[in-house]
């Protein structure tokens, strides 16, 4: 059926959910351009078009919620699969603007000053980008998110910042070493004091940046599994999702957003070799390796320090809880090995370390 006769079968009943359909099958088709065009004609109501397009982004938004998605995760999905008219009439979406006098769609295009093809074009690349969205596992939240006391990050930023703004790659590391070492300390205090709930442990979606996905997942993963986390990379949709207790998941994101920056830093500075994407893939994934390494040594150094005879034992049930908890949520992952293809960059990430593997593994969910 072409879209003139969809929408004459539509014309029929004049009614917003008919045109709502029809604007979802003009997406799921790719027919962009066609059927704005015939939708902003003379033919057709502004307003019932208008109603029908706000029908039909807010019931893709509703079908979403009930598959696992939240907004946070919608808005991050905009920002890195449409333009900036499209991330605009998502957050407005989002935020719940129009209302029963003036359809959203003709207020957005009022305020951006875009004229009607073109706003039901951004309208068509939203339904495009959010109607073949994937369920995803629910993400469970703790009860009560006590947080990480401001004291205690108020020390850790300082850390980070001093060691995102310095020159000096072996100075940052030792920065983070340090940041690391801080962060266990308090974690361990705090598992001494919670108590077990009936839900132990947490999840959430960590967001990267375009490009190298894979090798920064892996440095968010090291991150992690340092601090007694569990992460699955979902590759096509550009996130990691962390399982933890709640302590040990605000650290990780500080840390892990820092290490990023600090990672980009590194490689830029690595020299002319850098400029090749292979060298670049290859750096980040060793950068990831060795800042894991130095991770783990730091928290192994912070518990030797910690006396408290009671701490192994519970640490050890923390530990089972994110693991039941991951499996649940993950009963089919796949374990990926990456190869690297550019030594140089290997060599550049690691600092010359003796025994680097050629290859790093993570745990990745398939999702579209």
């Amino acid at each position: 059926m072409s879209v003139a006769s969809g929408m004459m079968r539509g014309m029929a009943e004049s009614t917003v959910e008919t045109f709502a359909v029809l604007l979802c099958d003009a997406a799921q088709r790719r027919l962009g351009e066609l059927a704005a065009r015939e939708l902003a004609g003379p033919r057709y109501d502004a307003r019932l078009i208008d109603r029908a397009a706000e029908l039909a982004l807010r019931e893709v938004l509703a079908r979403l919620w009930r598959t696992g998605w939240q907004p946070g995760d919608v808005h991050q999905i905009a920002l890195r699969r449409l333009d900036r008219r499209g991330v605009a009439l998502t957050s407005d979406v989002l935020a719940g603007c129009g209302g029963a006098e003036r359809p959203l769609l003709e207020r957005w295009s009022e305020q951006h000053g875009v004229e009607r093809v073109a706003a039901l074009l951004v309208v068509l690349s939203v339904l495009e980008v959010l109607l073949p969205l994937p369920r995803l596992p629910e993400v469970p939240v703790a009860a009560e998110r006590a947080g990480v006391d401001e004291k205690v990050l108020a020390r850790i930023r300082a850390l980070l910042a001093k060691a995102e703004s310095t020159s000096f790659p072996e100075e940052a590391e030792a920065l983070s070493a340090k940041a690391q070492q801080l962060m266990s300390r308090y974690s361990f205090e705090q598992a001494l004091v919670d108590a077990p709930g009936p839900r132990a442990g947490s999840a959430r979606r960590f967001w990267l940046e375009q490009p190298y996905l894979g090798p920064k997942s892996s440095l968010v993963t090291a991150v992690a599994t340092a601090n007694r986390c569990r992460a699955a990379f979902y590759a096509k949709l550009g996130f990691v999702v962390l399982v933890g207790h709640e302590v040990d998941l605000d650290l990780v994101e500080l840390l892990s957003t820092s290490l990023l920056v600090q990672a980009n830093e590194a490689m830029l500075a690595a020299g002319r070799g850098a400029r090749t994407r292979s060298f670049r893939h290859a750096f980040l994934l060793a950068y990831a390796t060795r800042i894991g390494e130095r991770l783990t040594d730091a928290d192994r150094a912070a518990g030797a320090e910690f006396a408290e005879a009671r701490l192994l034992p519970i640490l050890a049930r923390r530990r089972q809880e994110v693991d039941t908890l991951f499996t649940e949520l993950f009963p089919h992952t796949t374990t990926r090995t990456t190869t690297i293809s550019n030594p140089e960059g290997w060599t550049a990430g690691r600092e010359a370390a003796n025994h680097a593997r050629l290859t790093v593994e993570r745990t990745e969910v398939e999702a579209g």
